[in-house]
């Protein structure tokens, strides 16, 4: 493993309002943190991998099968919070955010962030990838992402952003030779960044859109987005436990 690369921190907590207990969830046998577990073993093999957990249950899970973890305080808000707490103790000076729930996670996504994170200025990295449907562009649920020149995140929204003040469809997007992009959950950071981030209050742009890359934004930080190729594929119901039952 290279001390160059940044560790990857995966935050993982059983808690969850839709899917509850999901990371133990097994498939073919196999708990779905497990599943991500060794997916991240078999795309990013030159990484070192630690788990921050909310607790014994899952640390259990990931001794018996071999994996690193920490233990973090099970009442941290966000797994931003809790990849700080973890860092607290292992003090790398870059660090990659896996979900527990992306089994489907793929080497490209792992690379692009470590190129985005080490962009001259950037405190934090993430992940777009174009829209491909209006449905899609429309839905609350997935965020949209605008960049400036430079490939630095001007602003995240469930809205629809951009909008065109003369066409409201889709088609017009692709007319003009823009592509929307879609902001996908992944991310990298500096010590440094998470350090303050931590100590910063809840942004009010973050309140109001429940999305809190907007904190680090109404800081003043610069996040850097690698645009990809395809998207993630998460575990959010327990219907999608199918997508790994092959």
């Amino acid at each position: 493993m290279s001390k160059d690369l940044p560790i990857i921190i995966v935050p993982a907590r059983l808690a969850s309002l839709r899917f509850p207990r999901k990371l133990l969830q097994e498939v073919k046998g196999t708990p779905l943190l497990i599943h991500t577990a060794n997916r991240l073993i078999q795309v990013a093999p030159e990484f070192e991998i630690v788990f921050a957990v909310d607790g014994k249950e899952l640390a259990s899970v990931l001794s018996e099968n071999g994996f690193e973890f920490i233990i973090t305080d099970p009442e941290l808000p966000s797994g931003t919070d809790r990849v700080f707490a973890a860092n607290q103790k292992i003090q790398r000076s870059k660090v990659i955010n896996v979900q527990a729930d992306e089994p489907f996670v793929e080497r490209d996504h792992i690379m692009s962030l470590v190129e985005a994170i080490n962009r001259p200025g950037a405190s934090m990295a993430t992940l777009a990838v174009p829209f491909d449907t209006q449905e899609n562009f429309y839905d609350r649920n997935q965020v949209k992402v605008v960049l400036d020149r430079s490939g630095f995140a001007l602003y995240f929204s469930r809205s629809p952003i951009p909008q065109f003040r003369e066409d409201s469809s889709f088609q017009g997007f692709l007319d003009a030779g823009y592509l929307p992009l879609k902001h996908l959950g992944l991310y990298g950071y500096t010590k440094d960044f998470l350090v303050k981030f931590s100590r910063t209050p809840l942004g009010k742009l973050e309140n109001i859109e429940k999305l809190e890359q907007l904190r680090a934004l109404e800081m003043g930080e610069k996040i850097a987005v690698s645009v990809v190729e395809s998207g993630t594929i998460g575990i959010d119901v327990p219907e999608d436990l199918e997508k790994l039952d092959i």
